[in-house]
């Protein structure tokens, strides 16, 4: 494996091996504070970022690695005075590898295919697997297993958290409910639906969430969204809301949101700060399983 691109590039194994060094990394952080020294990461942000940009920073730091951070409205790849193939092929020359953080998927995957060293989806608009990997950890600390569980997933369901999550489930046997409206701007991407044929796609969020070990959405209102649309848009959704009555119906469910939160818009405040809550073990996690992603890409 050169890159990490895609959860559907992954196999089961390669999934598994992922989250199994995560959490030996995390046990026992100090054995690896060498393991990347002087290696050196480029991250290369088009959109704004939190923790994608300092779980990144923080995991290289820690292995004794170098981090450069650059923002693509100093590049003039953003203002169309360059290609990106150009702009990998030289990133490839002065760097160990590089975690890309970009809207579109396809230019993304132009950009990977003209770099010599490994390239890693940091999010676009169609995938986010470092979240997913990170997630699948949480969920493997919090169950005790993956295989046969359930997961509900409710909202807009059009995204990159969506999709990377469905293909994980597919692959590794995770059950996987998507409750959306029956509207094509809320609903999955096509080829992932048609792709994951194990995963149920409805508009009844009692049937998705019932016998669920895990329940999770994400913001209704992405980097994307203009504010004009913010209304209709949480008005569309509100009947896919996390809130306590969903959280029953799932019984001993733990509720995962991959954050930034609206706190009254997709998830209510007392389930993200109630006791079923790991938001905040997910956003940890980032840290320790891109460590384990960078050792396997850069170290192989």
């Amino acid at each position: 494996m050169k890159h990490l691109l895609s959860i559907k590039d992954l196999s089961k194994k390669e999934i598994l091996d992922f989250i199994k060094l995560g959490i030996k990394i995390k046990k026992n952080p100090k054995k690896y504070h060498n393991s990347l020294y002087e290696k050196v990461l480029l991250t290369f942000f088009q959109m704004p970022s939190l923790r994608t940009e300092l779980s990144f920073d923080a995991a290289m730091f820690t292995m004794g690695g170098e981090v450069i951070d650059y923002h693509s409205e100093t590049s003039p790849w953003a203002k169309g005075k360059e290609s990106i193939e150009d702009v990998a092929k030289v990133m490839s020359r002065y760097c160990d590898a590089v975690m890309i953080r970009m809207h579109d998927h396809n230019e993304f995957l132009k950009f990977a295919k003209n770099s010599s060293i490994p390239v890693i989806n940091g999010l676009t608009s169609f995938e986010h697997p470092v979240q997913i990997l990170g997630d699948l950890m949480t969920i493997l600390e919090k169950k005790k297993k993956l295989k046969g569980l359930k997961i509900a997933y409710l909202g807009d369901s059009n995204n990159n958290v969506t999709h990377s999550l469905m293909f994980a489930c597919q692959k590794l046997g995770i059950k996987m409910s998507v409750a959306c409206p029956n509207k094509k701007e809320f609903y999955p991407d096509k080829g992932v639906v048609k792709y994951c044929k194990s995963v149920k796609i409805t508009s009844n969020v009692e049937e998705a969430v019932k016998d669920s070990d895990v329940v999770y959405t994400d913001s209704w209102m992405s980097y994307k969204i203009p504010k004009s649309q913010h209304n209709r848009r949480a008005k569309t959704l509100r009947n896919f809301q996390v809130n306590s009555k969903v959280m029953k119906l799932a019984k001993k469910a733990i509720f995962m949101h991959c954050l930034p939160a609206l706190r009254g818009e997709e998830v209510t405040k007392d389930v993200i700060d109630g006791k079923q809550s790991v938001v905040f073990d997910q956003a940890e996690n980032r840290k320790w399983i891109e460590m384990a992603v960078l050792l396997r890409l850069i170290k192989r």
